[in-house]
């Protein structure tokens, strides 16, 4: 139909140990077929969402909605950002971190529905080594759980929650050397987060005054701290009253350079990556548009 905007559906079947086949059938229950031509891809292998997002710019769609969690987010921003077409958000991940913080709902249909007002906003996107992240981007603790837990069977928040208690009574903290904005730090952290959200997911607050649109990453060191201190350092994550820990150090900054002692894995929004070297981290102000 003429005047209609083509809408492009990338789908990750195994995001959030959820089964989606009846998406699409709920999508042109909810969505305002008047106004929109949807089109449905699934992906089927690593980094096919961005390969599926640079197609639809080159197609000229109107916009592209991940069907995911924050890792389907990332390789569709990656693939969208500079682009000016935004990115629509269907929360159907483990901790829905960046939908959580935007306020799209987590009911699927609610957050279809969410579509129709074609209302967006303008985040910005950081980049660790010239790999753009939207939501949280680490080093230490948290990169190792996502790195065991991508390569565990179970998915979900219970398969995550295995893959820190596996993790968390054999890890060692590292040192680090941090310049921030010209400043530099000498550490040893428990892990390093850079936020450009405040959120992992499931309402656990890392950087509670983090902003995605303030053209700033806030820099959460985690300290080395006892075991025994853990239940209160997850209550504060939940609480919103992390950057009160005395554990927990928060630097705001724009460029930032991390040196590394050991080496070891690195999480983008949640997906375990592999980067040698120092990390070089900077922050380009709103350039993706979503849909919220």
């Amino acid at each position: 139909m003429e005047g209609q905007k083509k809408i492009l559906f990338v789908i990750n079947p195994i995001s959030g140990g959820k089964k989606k086949t009846a998406f699409n059938k709920k999508v042109l229950e909810v969505l305002d077929l008047s106004k929109f031509h949807p089109t449905f891809q699934q992906t089927t292998h690593p980094n096919h969402a961005y390969e599926l997002g640079k197609k639809a710019v080159e197609a000229g769609y109107d916009a592209v909605v991940a069907v995911g969690g924050d890792g389907t987010i990332n390789e569709l921003g990656s693939a969208l950002v500079g682009s000016g077409i935004p990115l629509g958000i269907i929360p159907e991940g483990s901790g829905n971190g960046l939908a959580l913080y935007l306020g799209i709902p987590m009911n699927e249909a609610s957050a279809i529905n969410r579509l129709n007002r074609f209302e967006t906003v303008e985040v910005d996107c950081g980049y660790i080594n010239d790999k753009p992240f939207f939501n949280i981007a680490g080093l230490g603790f948290d990169a190792t759980v996502s790195d065991r837990f991508a390569n565990d069977t179970i998915r979900g928040p219970i398969g995550y929650l295995r893959s820190v208690v596996n993790v968390i009574s054999k890890y060692k903290p590292s040192k680090y050397i941090l310049t921030i904005d010209g400043k530099t730090y000498e550490r040893e952290a428990f892990m390093i987060s850079v936020a450009n959200s405040p959120q992992y997911g499931n309402n656990a607050y890392i950087a509670p005054n983090a902003s995605v649109s303030d053209g700033i990453l806030d820099v959460c060191i985690v300290h080395k701290f006892p075991l025994y201190i853990l239940p209160m350092m997850v209550f504060r994550l939940f609480n919103r009253s992390a950057d009160q820990s005395e554990y927990v150090e928060i630097i705001p900054g724009k460029e930032i350079h991390i040196q590394r002692v050991e080496e070891g894995p690195i999480h983008v929004d949640g997906e375990p990556i592999s980067l040698s070297g120092d990390l070089k981290i900077t922050v380009k102000p709103k350039s993706l548009k979503i849909i919220c």
